[in-house]
């Protein structure tokens, strides 16, 4: 993605011949920087190898790929990859450091030789002192160089903030100046399917879109909207299928506690039966309404809220297909929601 072109690779990390094309691509546009998520797919498949790296950076840890790496340990070694071998010593490595993960990425990364740059409410580059939710983000003290600085971030969520500050410190970690980064914090755009106000329907109810596809994802989305809400909150998801199944109740549990309504649909089912994924997500939410087909499940969730209310709908975020079977049917959750809504 450039200012003015987006290319769709169907991968976070594309294959390494697709991934380095791209970048030699985007040197021949006159690009200077580029920024890639490094998946832990990608890395322990070695999709990456060949960039030189001039930072890197860790936001959080937990679980998700279990289907493919099967176990925590050899999930969080594949992401440690980026740390102890890609980014060369000596190099800046930026930590998110409230993660229950962050003091072993530090060690690490001090073993490596890096240089290091730490944020969040334990954060030595830039340290957040407060977070105030307000009605169309979030306000923001932090500190930095030894003075206090109040940004106004117009993105909702805790993991929002994480996001920002971790972003300015790989730019203070390449060059980049803090007052123009602190500017810059404050012009964020939401990202599509992160918390994407995808509408508001005709009885006052905002409609949220989020990618959120694991238990932890889906308390941090819940937890962000929590403070909006003035009536209930209203969830709606599913499961997607040939994943890691353990999950299922996981995610059910977490979408009872924390909503008020729960409605349980499809995700993207692929090959196994999307009554049986239903159920393992039911386990853990007892509570909550079944509605199989995922377009009547946002109806259903649009026409029973009210002004107060908040809709949820999470698990495909940015997606524009839904995978039955063998075959991508279209489909678009923030689409969808404002065809329901108008």
């Amino acid at each position: 993605t450039t200012s003015d072109d987006q290319v769709s690779t169907g991968l976070t990390t594309p294959d390494i011949v697709t991934f380095l094309n791209n970048v030699a691509g985007l040197k021949r546009m006159g690009i200077s920087h580029v920024a890639y998520e490094a998946s832990s797919h990608g890395l322990d498949q070695h999709r990456a190898e060949g960039v030189p790296l001039a930072a890197a950076a860790f936001t959080n840890f937990s679980r998700d790929h279990l289907d493919y790496h099967e176990t925590m340990e050899a999930y969080f070694e594949a992401k440690m990859r980026l740390f102890d071998e890609l980014l060369p010593p000596g190099k800046p490595a930026v930590v998110w450091a409230d993660d229950a993960k962050s003091d072993e990425v530090i060690e690490r990364s001090r073993r490596r030789g890096h240089e290091l740059l730490t944020v969040g409410r334990k954060g030595e580059t830039i340290r957040l002192v407060e977070r105030t939710p307000t009605s169309l983000g979030q306000t923001l003290l932090l500190e930095h160089g030894g003075k206090s600085h109040r940004l106004a971030l117009p993105l909702i969520g805790a993991y929002q903030a994480s996001n920002v500050l971790t972003a300015a410190g790989l730019v203070l970690a390449t060059g980049g100046k803090w007052d123009a980064t602190f500017a810059a914090m404050q012009r964020v755009a939401p990202v599509r399917g992160r918390l994407e106000r995808a509408v508001i329907s005709r009885s006052g109810v905002p409609v949220y879109i989020d990618y959120a596809h694991t238990p932890d994802a889906l308390e941090a989305a819940i937890a962000a909207l929590r403070p909006h809400v003035e009536g209930r909150l209203i969830t709606v998801f599913g499961a997607g299928g040939d994943r890691d199944q353990g999950k299922r109740p996981q995610m059910g549990e977490v979408a009872a506690r924390l909503s008020d309504v729960v409605i349980v649909t499809d995700d993207n089912p692929r090959s196994e039966d999307p009554a049986r994924i239903r159920a393992d997500v039911l386990a853990g939410a007892p509570g909550a309404t079944e509605v199989p087909g995922r377009r009547e499940a946002i109806a259903e969730a649009i026409r029973f809220a009210r002004e107060g209310d908040i809709v949820l709908v999470a698990g495909k975020g940015h997606e524009t297909g839904q995978i039955i079977g063998d075959h991508v049917l279209p489909f678009d959750d923030a689409l969808v929601a404002r065809e329901c809504a108008a």
